[in-house]
């Protein structure tokens, strides 16, 4: 799904209607009653809310956006300023702080606020990619002094985002108490995004990028991930995510823990090679996650505070995830928190005042009639005014940077470091040394030093790693500068990997592989494999949402192999006592020194079970990705058969498949082997090519004329709209007969029900988790409403002057399968693409349900409802 999608339809409100914060604060069933709620904006002001922020004392940064997700034309987007003079949770005054199209995220620093948007070309009219920009207001007249000064520029997949808008690109940044900016970057990925210091990174599919304030160093944090709005980050910089769901393709909402060169597999490892991927730490259903904090204030009750609150913007509910450590990872148990339609995002001031945006039923392409912001504060809440950070003295900043209060923490880190000097650096390093404080102060004070130190607090930080209560944090301070790293020793990494804890090692393990010395290797090649180290059977999807603690070490210690290029160090483990992580390494290293590595381990091994695997590992790299080139890549249906997306050949590939034609030959394992591990790998060896059996022509599914049904006049064809979603709030239907109805109305021309079942237009086997009686009725009476994303009628022209029109369900680089209204599937070779438009309507007409009387379209609601996880 999209950032603001559900499905069908946009959503109505769910619950929290507008007229509710009209007037006075309300506390009303199901939402927390131990909380006050108060309209703290309308869409008079601020229609269509993408996104916000808060500054420390208050001040609610609004991304206006009436573009959209899916719209394209520029001139519709700003950032506002809301001020609450009294502290009444009301806004007494607003600003245009500046105008920028689609606001995806937005940081609030002192003076400085980051943005993050869709930028537009002047000649063209038409979206030119994202940026991450930075706007000043030194003057404090609440709007930008000038134009923004661009960090990184191209941060998002131009050619998508000109075809679909912003729906699947780069959304929300937010500071971590290191100082960087991390992004949440949707599946579009980028191509060659460029930081200030002429810095280019490319990134087919989604995960998180991080950069320094000014713009520098960026870096790929995780990846492969689909569709990540925005992280929250706790004190501890651990980083969780909720990300949206995919379309219709049966993989639903997941919530993430982001581990520091993590690979999460999305979509080519996501099925089939789950045994090499880290995965999510639950599945939760249908959804589309949106705005996410790391909630950490002491003004709010326990039961509330030191969790992620997440937003999901499909199922109108901000959700608690309480995390429990689980090794270097977590396990979590999500519950329902605070119910809001559409939510968007969510941010939270040094006095606890948490604030939150809601789209309101404001469609794909904005609305200035719906959208709004509210304050939600514990009852016993009393305002509590933050300090002005600019006038404080180092004294001052120092007792915030041991505030139980994760904002005021952040905050006078970042002052402190602004201003450099000795006297700020001490005051940290003192924190961070001080055994008697919270941890959360502790680790405030280790980053807060090391960034305003530099290079020269490298032995200060050495010697902190000697401390168990601080050693992880110490360590990642160590390594998170890579300008810096040719003066730290690997001393202190390599005795982290013998610590007894889980998360230490972690740290060791990731800092070695930034640190970049290639004798390290034999070091984590040292790294234990679990016995969860199983790929999945044949055609199964395997675990990619199932919490596996025991994968997380060895899996980081093969990302540091693959980032040293330590072929030499695996191929000489093949045959060693970790000859699983060796060959695990070697599969991404695409080298002919790691080919002929394997062939000769091949040839001198007398073991069996290592010789299959060698011929697994050389069946791998037979194969690598193609050159990224921005042109190709991104689907709503992306083919997830892995283990790449456009596999070409390589120089040693002639090689390998000859190795693998003699190996072949032998009586163990046999052709059948061999056959798999081709389609596996998808590797087109003619020689393993299936043998070719006769196969029974495929079960039609029966024609539906959909223009016959739609013809005939009942009950419903003859009500209102209104009236008759009045009807169905009052009758109840028998579901049993809606299933009938389900066939009988054609919908199974375009719907699968089952998560088995070929997939073909909007998955309905969830419908009932995400949305209400009332949305799936008015999504039947309003197919145009508002489209499904990724089920758009597409208009496709061809070589051969042959033209198609369908939606699509699948799609690799090689070719587009769609299926037409009638159920009618055809392929089309990418080659052969003429022009290929989005068309503006549904692929539903409108009448479908016109001959049913009210009783079967409440029995087909019913139905429909009934269909949850």
């Amino acid at each position: 799904m999209t950032k603001f999608s559900i499905g069908l339809i946009y959503s109505l409100a769910v619950f929290i209607g507008t007229k509710q914060f009209i007037g006075e604060p309300q506390n009303t069933s199901p939402n927390p009653p131990d909380l006050t709620i108060t309209r703290f904006s309308g869409p008079d002001i601020t229609p269509s809310p993408a996104c916000l922020a808060v500054a420390p004392t208050g001040e609610v940064f609004v991304g206006v956006d009436m573009m959209g997700s899916l719209g394209k034309d520029p001139g519709k987007g700003r950032i506002l300023k809301l001020i609450d003079k009294d502290n009444d949770g009301k806004m007494d005054e607003h600003i245009e702080f500046a105008t920028v199209d689609n606001p995806r995220g937005i940081i609030v620093q002192g003076s400085r606020v980051f943005v993050l948007h869709t930028t537009f070309s002047k000649e063209s009219g038409k979206a030119s990619g994202m940026a991450l920009v930075v706007f000043e207001d030194k003057d404090g007249d609440g709007k930008a002094d000038g134009p923004p000064q661009p960090l990184i520029e191209n941060l998002s997949n131009t050619k998508y985002i000109q075809e679909r808008g912003t729906d699947h690109a780069t959304n929300g940044i937010r500071m971590g108490i290191d100082g960087w900016i991390y992004i949440a970057v949707g599946d579009f990925g980028f191509h060659n995004a460029t930081d200030r210091s002429g810095k280019k990174l490319t990134m087919l599919g989604g995960g998180i990028v991080r950069v320094r304030p000014d713009g520098t160093e960026m870096e790929i944090f995780t990846h492969g991930t689909r569709n990540v709005y925005d992280v929250a980050i706790d004190p501890y910089m651990n980083i969780f995510t909720r990300e949206n769901t995919n379309d219709g393709g049966g993989w639903n909402v997941r919530f993430s823990h982001h581990i520091q060169s993590g690979e999460y597999g999305y979509p080519v490892l996501f099925q089939h090679f789950t045994d090499e991927i880290l995965p999510a730490l639950a599945d939760l259903g249908g959804g589309s996650g949106t705005g996410a904090l790391y909630m950490a204030e002491p003004s709010w009750p326990e039961k509330y505070n030191n969790v992620p609150m997440m937003a999901d913007w499909g199922r109108s509910m901000l959700y608690i995830h309480r995390v429990t450590p689980d090794g270097p990872t977590f396990t979590q148990k999500d519950e329902d928190f605070l119910e809001l339609p559409q939510i968007t995002d969510l941010d939270v001031d040094g006095s606890g005042r948490l604030f939150l945006s809601a789209w309101d039923g404001a469609g794909y392409s904005g609305s200035p009639d719906k959208g709004y912001v509210i304050r939600a504060v514990p009852n016993n809440w009393t305002y509590q005014a933050f300090p002005n950070l600019a006038t404080a003295p180092v004294e001052e900043l120092a007792g915030l940077l041991k505030s139980a209060s994760a904002v005021a923490r952040l905050n006078a880190s970042q002052e402190l470091i602004a201003r450099g000097g000795k006297q700020g650096m001490s005051a940290a390093l003192e924190i961070a040394s001080d055994a008697q404080l919270p941890l959360f102060a502790r680790v405030a004070g280790i980053y807060t030093y090391a960034q305003a130190a530099g290079a020269d607090g490298i032995p200060a930080l050495t010697s902190l790693t000697k401390d168990a209560s601080v050693r992880e944090h110490a360590l990642r301070a160590l390594a998170d500068r890579k300008g810096i790293l040719k003066d730290v020793s690997t001393e202190p990494f390599l005795e982290g990997l013998k610590d007894p804890s889980p998360r230490v090692q972690a740290a060791a393990i990731i800092g070695l592989g930034r640190l970049g010395r290639i004798e390290t290797a034999s070091a984590l090649l040292q790294t234990k494999v679990p016995a969860s180290f199983i790929a999945p059977v044949k055609d199964v999807e395997g675990p990619h949402a199932t919490p596996n603690a025991a994968i997380v070490l060895p899996h980081l210690a093969v990302r540091a192999l693959v980032g040293l290029h330590a072929v030499d160090a695996a191929v000489a483990g093949i045959n060693g006592e970790n000859s699983t992580l060796a060959l695990w390494a070697l599969r991404y290293m695409h080298d002919q020194k790691a080919v002929d590595g394997l062939m000769n381990a091949y040839t001198v091994s007398k073991n069996e079970q290592l010789k299959r695997q060698i011929i697994i590992t050389l069946a791998r790299l037979y194969k690598k990705e193609d050159t990224y080139d921005a042109s190709w890549w991104w689907g709503t249906r992306p083919d997830s058969h892995g283990p790449y997306y456009k596999g070409v050949t390589w120089e040693a590939s002639p090689a390998i498949e000859k190795f693998l034609k003699t190996a072949s030959l032998k009586a163990s394992p046999g052709k059948a082997f061999f056959r798999d591990l081709d389609a596996r790998n998808r590797m087109d060896i003619a020689a393993f090519a299936p043998e070719k059996k006769v196969i029974a022509a495929p079960v039609k599914e029966p024609k539906v004329d959909l223009e016959k049904i739609k013809s005939k006049k009942g009950q419903v064809g003859k009500s209102s709209i209104e009236d008759v979603l009045l009807a169905i709030n009052k009758l109840k239907g028998d579901p049993a007969r809606g299933k009938v109805l389900f066939t009988n109305q054609g919908c199974v021309a375009c719907h699968s029900i089952k998560k088995g079942e070929v997939m073909k237009g909007p998955f309905m086997g969830q419908i009932g988790s995400i949305m209400n009686r009332e949305q799936i009725t008015e999504s039947i009476l309003k197919p145009n409403a508002s489209i499904s994303q990724g089920f758009a009628t597409v208009m496709i022209t061809a070589k051969g002057n042959k033209s198609y029109m369908g939606f699509v369900t699948e799609e690799t680089s090689a070719r587009v399968v769609m299926r037409d209204i009638s159920g009618e599937v055809f392929t089309v070779k990418t080659a052969d693409i003429l022009t290929r438009k989005e068309m503006k309507t549904s692929m539903m007409p409108t009448g479908l349900a016109n001959a049913l009387s009210y009783e079967e379209l409440a029995s087909l609601v019913s139905f429909l409802a009934q269909q949850k996880k």
